[in-house]
């Protein structure tokens, strides 16, 4: 199963990237409620060294609206991640996770609908980058 979408970037710098698709999130209605420094965690929790790679936490609010009040519990599977880190060839690799994979679980053809859609969106941010 496939459970993410991705877009490699050459000629492109981490920073630049980020600020593109954080751009393309704002475009698609998405806002980023959390950040992880993946890179900087690895180092700071095993001393491992790791190329820039960050998680982004990504929530349209209109969707997460809707699964929630058909789901409460829908909540532990949100928000959408979406990561940007760097390749050991330089090349900047962009991934964005299915939703319509992971809301396969809770069984419920509604929330699968809005799942997909907002897969949809997700793809866009890939395109638009």
């Amino acid at each position: 199963m496939n459970y993410y979408h991705s877009k490699i970037l050459k000629s492109k710098d981490f920073d630049s990237v980020r600020t593109e698709v954080e751009a393309a999130l704002k475009d698609e209605g998405f806002g980023v409620l959390t950040e992880i420094d993946f890179k900087a965690t690895m180092k700071k929790k095993l001393d491992k060294n790791y190329l820039p790679h960050v998680i982004l936490g990504a929530c349209n609010p209109t969707y997460a609206d809707k699964v929630v009040s058909i789901e409460p519990h829908i909540s532990t599977l949100l928000p959408c991640n979406v990561t940007i880190r760097e390749m050991e060839n330089g090349d900047i690799e962009v991934s964005a996770m299915d939703p319509s994979a992971a809301m396969k679980v809770v069984e419920n053809d509604e929330i699968i609908q809005h799942a997909k859609e907002v897969n949809e969106m997700l793809k866009n941010v890939l395109k638009a980058i």
